[in-house]
């Protein structure tokens, strides 16, 4: 299998990883899902990321779809189109799938996951996290996670835009 097939592997439905985690539950697996628009991959976001994997073996990503990116973050945004992002979250190494919801909340992908840890971005309160009463009620974590300060899109998006570029 070349390596973009491999990339592109990881990018699932959500029937696909219905399936992906029942193997890897079955396997002993323990499964992390965080979720967000990742429209800018930064160094934060790799920092969250690989943190966010440490906690278990597999890492799942929900992934906003353009739509509800722009319902969230308004209609400039996402800056990167669904593929660009799907594809860059796939392409690194700690990330097993990468699934997109339209809605505006993961919470039903998180009700497909079951994971055994949910975690979000230090900004979220544990309880203010989406799906952290259906995961504490199965027996998993709620972890909200430190930020690398300095890091954003949307001061990304800023920078840029006060270039002119």
């Amino acid at each position: 299998m070349s390596s973009f097939a491999h990339i592109q592997q990881k990018i699932r439905t959500a029937e696909q990883l219905r399936e992906a985690v029942a193997g890897w539950r079955a396997a002993g697996e323990r499964i992390v899902f965080t979720n967000g628009c990742f429209d800018i991959l930064h160094f934060g976001h790799l920092h969250y990321l690989a943190d966010a994997r440490d906690l278990g073996q597999r890492l799942v990503i929900g992934l906003n779809s353009g739509d509800s990116v722009r319902r969230l973050k308004g209609p400039t945004r996402p800056i990167n189109d669904e593929a660009t992002r799907a594809h860059l979250l796939a392409a690194l190494e700690v990330v097993d799938a990468v699934v997109f919801f339209d809605e505006d909340t993961p919470l039903n992908l998180i009700k497909t996951a079951m994971p055994d840890v949910l975690v979000k971005g230090g900004d979220w309160k544990p309880e203010q996290i989406v799906g952290s009463d259906i995961v504490l009620a199965n027996g998993g974590r709620v972890l909200s996670l430190p930020f690398v300060d300095g890091y954003s899109t949307t001061n990304i998006e800023q920078k840029i835009r006060a270039f002119g570029c």
